[in-house]
């Protein structure tokens, strides 16, 4: 698959995985996508997607993975994340990303694999990272 990711798949309200991992996917990730209450899981990792990680995303309250490693992402990793309840994996290995890791993701108590290697963020880790998870939390 090539090209920009539909802005109308944000409207299958039914939706539970949607994997588009591995295609020649660019420009941006569509706000559109923070629609999908049901959504599960989002993996979009080995594409050329750009800008920034949509903030809607943290919308999505079922969401139990959100891949976007290996893109072209930049910006800041949104503090709204941190309410994705449901999250066990977020892999944003491999971007662009800057800024410090927001202090809003130690909020995730049932993360258990945090990639975020290969990026440019900066600043301390959060303290709070790891203090609700429900067994060790695994990072590369």
């Amino acid at each position: 698959m090539k090209g920009p990711i539909p802005v109308e798949l944000g409207q299958l309200a039914k939706l539970e995985e949607l994997n588009l991992t591995d295609n020649v996917l660019s420009g941006e990730i569509p706000a559109e996508l923070g629609q999908l209450s049901k959504l599960k899981l989002l993996l979009f990792s080995d594409n050329v997607l750009s800008g920034a990680v949509p903030a809607e995303l943290g919308q999505l309250s079922n969401l139990t993975r959100l891949h976007l490693a290996r893109n072209d992402l930049s910006g800041k990793i949104p503090s709204g994340l941190g309410q994705l309840s449901n999250l066990v994996s977020l892999d944003l290995d491999d971007n662009d990303l800057s800024g410090a890791i927001p202090a809003e993701l130690g909020q995730l108590s049932n993360l258990k694999e945090l990639l975020l290697c290969d990026n440019e963020l900066n600043g301390a880790i959060p303290a709070d990272l790891g203090q609700n998870s429900p067994g060790p939390l695994q990072s590369r």
